[in-house]
Order: structure tokens, then sequence, then C-alpha cells
């Protein structure tokens, strides 16, 4: 089979596409061929040497596949040759054939298109453990969300409003705008004068929750429009700058900054993890969130596509699929 392969740590257009050996069905191994395989601002940090955790080298990039089942080992239970399923993994999924343990497979819905599926597993698996686990989102409170036409904003709006809660989506262009806005947002705002509209949109009040992929000087403005109680949700970093946190705002404003890291999550609470993906999926086939799948691209152009992703010039999701799908 081919595969997309990091050789060593270093730009993403020294990634290859080179034969390598296919999974095998062993123990409770599930071999899937792909229909999808979703891409992930963290797997273009990975590649690079740039993410929390560093993988040895050569490796198979990618988190998130959909497809087929081929084959299963021996000792595999709940799932069968044939089943369409989305399963999430470390590492492996930019490839032609994708195996893993089956305990992190899903059985897909017949109606679900595969690359839905790849976007309520990382993008909007990280915004509903966000919102819902961390900072325990409440009806009736107000949340902004920056970098709203991404993956996991648009996630963040449509869970948001789930939930019950009012959503001020902000975003960098005219067209990302719409895009927000499009995703079910209340208002939509731009970077401009990101504390004052805040603040304006609140009656002065401030926001309860905000939810930030961006970091950067959104951050450094969205944290002085703060509500008395609110909490900050850090999701990370995508404008290429780590913030300060001027703490004594925190004091002052009493709101709380609250990390989520949802790797960490599926890993330590996998439990409290199938239930979300239930309660996603359930969201999904009543009509409540509908990813928006910017595009599918072959896997040959992983590399182009990931840098897409890392520049933030990509809007929604985008899948990966194999020659031939």
């Amino acid at each position: 089979m081919k595969a997309v392969v990091c050789e060593e740590f270093g730009p993403l257009n020294t990634l290859s596409y080179r034969e390598m050996d296919a999974p095998v069905a062993e123990g409770k191994t599930v071999v899937i061929s792909p229909q999808a395989i979703g891409v992930n601002y963290p797997d273009g940090l990975l590649v690079q040497g740039l993410y929390q955790v560093k993988p040895p080298t050569p490796f198979v990039p990618g988190m998130e596949v959909a497809g087929i089942v081929t084959a299963v080992g021996p000792d595999v239970k709940s799932i069968k040759p044939g089943d369409r399923v989305a399963a999430i993994k470390q590492l492996g999924a930019y490839a032609e054939l994708v195996g893993v343990p089956e305990k992190v497979v899903f059985p897909l819905p017949g109606s679900m298109d595969a690359a839905d599926a790849c976007a309520l597993l990382c993008a909007y698996g990280t915004s509903h453990h966000a919102l819902k686990q961390r900072a325990d989102l409440q009806p009736g409170e107000t949340i902004a969300v920056l970098g709203a036409a991404g993956s996991t904003g648009i996630g963040a709006i449509q869970i948001g409003k789930a939930m019950g809660a009012r959503v001020i989506a902000v975003a960098s262009s005219p067209e990302k705008q719409k895009i927000a806005r499009d995703a079910g947002a209340d208002e939509v705002i731009g970077y401009d004068d990101l504390k004052n509209d805040l603040k304006k949109l609140t009656d002065g009040k401030g926001v309860d929750v905000l939810f930030d992929p961006v970091g950067g000087d959104a951050f450094d403005s969205a944290c002085r429009a703060m509500a008395r109680g609110g909490r900050l949700l850090v999701i990370g970093f995508a404008s290429g700058r780590i913030p300060q946190l001027p703490i004594n705002l925190t004091l002052v404003k009493e709101f709380s900054v609250v990390g989520v890291f949802w790797g960490s999550f599926t890993t330590h609470e996998p439990a409290v993890y199938a239930a979300n993906m239930k309660e996603l999926i359930g969201w999904y086939l009543s009509d409540k969130i509908k990813p928006h799948i910017e595009g599918r691209y072959p896997l040959a152009e992983a590399p182009q596509v990931l840098q897409r992703v890392l520049d933030r010039g990509a809007t929604g999701k985008i899948v990966l699929v194999p020659e031939g799908v």
C-alpha cells in the first residue's frame, strides 16, 4: 500500500508518498480501507516536530479515518468486514489501509458521510469536550468563538447552539464571517476592535465562555472582555504566537483559564469520550450539527493541503482520499 511518511522532522514538503507494508489484522486489530482521512492542524505541527509529543521517525501522520472494514483480528468481537466505521488514533491515518485497535472504532450510521464522520472526531470532539466538560456551558450563557470558520470553530458554534447558548463568532474576512453565520452564529464580528465589540454585544458584561484556538493578539484582546465567573478555553495557537496571560486580569475579573487537550481526554477518559461521540452522532442525525466540508483532495497531495491548514487558509474540514476511492 501507499502512505504519506514523515521520514524526519522538517518542512511539510519533505513528506514522502511511498510504498510501505500494509497493517495486519491480528489480535484486536481492525483494518480499514479509508473513504475519507481527516486533516488537522496538529498533523502539520507533528511533522515539523513542533507538537507536544514527538514520535520516533519514520512515521505516518494522521488521526482520523472513516471507511470500510476489510479485515479484523481473531479477537475482534464487535466489528466485522464490510462494516462502515470511523476511528481515531494518534498516528497512521494517511495511508491506503489503516490498522486500529477495536476499542477506538465507531460504527457509522448508513446516512453519515465519511468526511462528516472525520469532522466529528477531532474537530467537533475537541469543541464538544471543551464546552461540555471543561467549560460546563449552561443554557442562556454567551460564548465567543475565535477562529470561527475553522473546523473546530464551526463545531463550537453548532455545539454551543445545541447546548442552548448565545454564540458570537469571530472571523477574519467577509467570506469566513459568512461561513460562521451560515453555521448558526447569533452574531458575527471581526478582530479589529475585538474587546470593545464583545463588550458591546454583551451590554458591558463580557462573555461567559471564550473558545480560543487562535492565541496571539486575539487572546490579548479577548481576555479583556471576559465576564465575572467566565471560562477562557485555551484550545491552541493557530496565530503562531503563544500569548502571555496578564494574571492580574483573572484576579480582578474573577475568570478561569482552562486548558483543553482533547488527545489527553480521549486517553484518560475513554468512557466519557464514547458518551460524547454518541451525543454528537445523535445531534448529527437530528440535524442540530452539520460539518462544513471544504474539500476532498488526493492522499498524495497531503503536504500542500497541510500547508494550507497551517497557513489558516482553509475553512471548515478538509479530507484526503486515497486513489481510486
